[in-house]
């Protein structure tokens, strides 16, 4: 298994762009591992990128900073034979 700091390294470097849907499981889960519980003002309705930025982690609010952790490698392994 891979650590956190390899996952998110290999991630950047995907041969293809993931769905809009994948990169915001990564991103909320990135988001929490190493800021923790969404600390910024939700964006506006017409901030549709933002908003559903901010809501991808904000799903992951009251998880630690090490289950995200865990969690971001296992969402990296079920895509990187895919995209790697």
């Amino acid at each position: 298994m891979v650590s956190f700091e390899e996952a998110t390294e290999l991630a950047k470097k995907f041969s293809k762009k993931p769905t809009d849907a994948e990169f915001l499981e990564f991103y909320g889960l990135f988001k929490q591992a190493t800021v923790g519980d969404v600390n910024i003002e939700k964006p506006g309705v017409l901030d549709l990128k933002n908003k559903a930025k901010y809501e991808a982690w904000n799903s992951q609010k009251g998880l630690s900073k090490d289950a995200a952790k865990d969690a971001y490698v296992k969402v990296y392994e079920k895509y990187a034979p895919q995209y790697a």
